[in-house]
C-alpha cells in the first residue's frame, strides 16, 4: 500500500498544529509511571512518518511498523539509522517482545471492524514482555462522529501550496474520509483522492480487546490530544 499524500503529511498536520514533542513528553511520563525505565525497547505500530519517534529515541530504544511504503519512506530519510517493518498491524510477526508497545494518533481505527481490532491487540500484546506496557491512542468513539461535516487544511508556503478537503462520511460504524487535495508547485497544479476509512469502536470494545488480549487496561480520558488513551500492562503468568 502507498497513499499518495504521504509525502505531504507532515506538512499538513504540521499546519493544524500538531505537538510530536510535547506528545513524545506526555507518553514518557505515562510509562515513567508504570515503572518502565528511560533506555527501554519501544515498537510505535502505524508509526507513519516517524514523528513519534524522531522525539521518542531520545529516550527509548525504538523501532516502527506501518502497512504503507509510503509513510515508511518518510520516516526512513528521517531516521535512517532506526528499523522500521512494513507489516499489517492486525497480523504482523517480528519474533521479538519489547516493553513497550505503542500505536498512536488514531492509527488502530484502521483495524476497521471489532474482530480486526482485537487481533491488532492481540498481536501489540504478543509482542509485549511480562509486566510490559502497551499503549493505544483510540480514533473517534460513535458518539463522538459527525457525518456531513466538511473540513480543510491549507499549507501555505512560498513554493508550496496544499489544500486538503473532505466531508465526513459513516457507514455501519466505519468513519469514511474521502480526501481531496490540491497541490501547486513549481511544476504546475496536482489533484487527487485518497479513501481512508477508520473503525468507529466505543470504549467498551477497546477494553473487551485489552482483556482478551491479557493486559489489564486502565483508560485515561484526556490521552494526548483530548481523545483519550488506553494503556495495559501484560499481566504475568
Amino acid at each position: 500500500m502507498i497513499h499518495r499524500s504521504s509525502q505531504y503529511y507532515d506538512l499538513i498536520y504540521g499546519a493544524v498544529g500538531k505537538d510530536y514533542a510535547a506528545e513524545a513528553q506526555l507518553l514518557r511520563s505515562l510509562i515513567q509511571l508504570h515503572g518502565i525505565p528511560d533506555g527501554s525497547s519501544l515498537l510505535d505500530v502505524g508509526s507513519g512518518t516517524g514523528s513519534h519517534l524522531v522525539h521518542l529515541r531520545d529516550y527509548f530504544v525504538v523501532e516502527g511498523l506501518d502497512i504503507d511504503q509510503g509513510m515508511l519512506g518518510e520516516a526512513r530519510s528521517k531516521l535512517p539509522d532506526i528499523r522500521f517493518y512494513e507489516a499489517d498491524m492486525v497480523n504482523f510477526n517480528l519474533g521479538k517482545t519489547y516493553d513497550v508497545v505503542v500505536s498512536l494518533f488514531g492509527s488502530i481505527g484502521y483495524a476497521k471492524s471489532e474482530a480486526k481490532l482485537r487481533q491488532a491487540i492481540s498481536k501489540m500484546a504478543d509482542h509485549t514482555r511480562e509486566r510490559g506496557l502497551v499503549i493505544v491512542e483510540p480514533w473517534l468513539v460513535p458518539e463522538a462522529y459527525r457525518a456531513g461535516v466538511p473540513h480543510a487544511v491549507f499549507v501555505d508556503q512560498p513554493e508550496l501550496k496544499i489544500a486538503r478537503l473532505d466531508v465526513s462520511q459513516a457507514e455501519d460504524r466505519v468513519s469514511i474520509l474521502d480526501f481531496h487535495f490540491v497541490i501547486a508547485h513549481s511544476n504546475g497544479v496536482e489533484s487527487f483522492t485518497e479513501r481512508h476509512e477508520l473503525g468507529l469502536f466505543s470504549q467498551d470494545q477497546y477494553m473487551a480487546a485489552f482483556e482478551r488480549a491479557r493486559l489489564r487496561p486502565t483508560y485515561d480520558s484526556q490521552g494526548l490530544i483530548g481523545r483519550g488513551l488506553y494503556l495495559g500492562v501484560k499481566a504475568g503468568q
